[in-house]
């Protein structure tokens, strides 16, 4: 039995495009999709949001002006969303995509009501498009998706299983967390998500928990509370 009754599950770029660091990594990709269609049959409702960093890391550029920067990495998660969405219907998933600004025919514009009703439908959702605004990052994004949808839980899928006190790949002693308080995150600077994301979840109580997503069933596990990841509270 699922714990959750509706989900927000964010996948950054760099899990989609798995070994290979860049593009796409479709058996990564399908397994993601063959773990959600068992959430969908079991009566959960899901949302999706993807990074862009597969694609293009524009803030660690100095010939580019911010906003455009940003901009680029937007569409660049308007073109993994609609690749993982069809890969999602490729398992007889029902889906749509949504953004916060117009793509002609490619995607559908947001709101919490349409949003609402294609989850209720049993349609998964991509919210692509991040906030329609620079400055703000896909994690803040997730967030403000999340709060407006009135999401149970925000799932991080990471290549990392958790939240440590140190960076694990630096330090082999590093302490995993099985839970800690968003505050602490920020305090202690662990880097789960950036500040402003932090704050919208902490104003509205958003929990989320952050699991490796290369794992075998982490995505169904985590959902029906049986992982080895971190619960962040707010």
């Amino acid at each position: 039995m699922a714990k959750y009754k509706r989900i927000l599950l964010k996948l950054s770029g760099e899990a989609l495009a798995g070994p290979q660091k860049t593009g796409f990594d479709e058996a990564t990709c399908l397994e993601v999709a063959k773990q959600v269609k068992r959430l969908v049959d079991d009566g959960v409702q899901v949302g999706v949001v993807t990074g862009g960093g597969n694609f293009w890391r524009g803030r660690s550029s100095e010939n580019i002006d911010r906003t455009k920067a940003d901009q680029i990495g937007m569409l660049a998660t308007v073109m993994n969303c609609i690749y993982v969405s069809e890969i999602f219907r490729s398992v007889e998933m029902k889906t749509n995509v949504l953004t916060p600004f117009e793509c002609g025919s490619m995607t559908k514009l947001f709101s919490k009501d349409r949003a609402n009703k294609y989850l209720e439908k049993g349609m998964v959702v991509f919210f692509a498009g991040g906030t329609g605004h620079p400055y703000f990052s896909t994690d803040t994004g997730t967030v403000l998706r999340a709060v407006e949808i009135e999401a149970d839980v925000i799932l991080l899928g990471k290549s990392i299983d958790g939240v440590y006190d140190s960076d694990p790949a630096v330090n082999p002693a590093a302490k995993k967390f099985d839970e800690i308080a968003i505050g602490d995150v920020v305090n202690q600077r662990l880097g789960v998500i950036d500040l402003a994301a932090a704050v919208l979840s902490m104003e509205n109580h958003m929990p989320m928990m952050i699991f490796g997503l290369n794992e075998k069933d982490s995505i169904v596990n985590t959902v029906n509370g049986v992982t080895q990841g971190t619960l962040v509270t707010a």
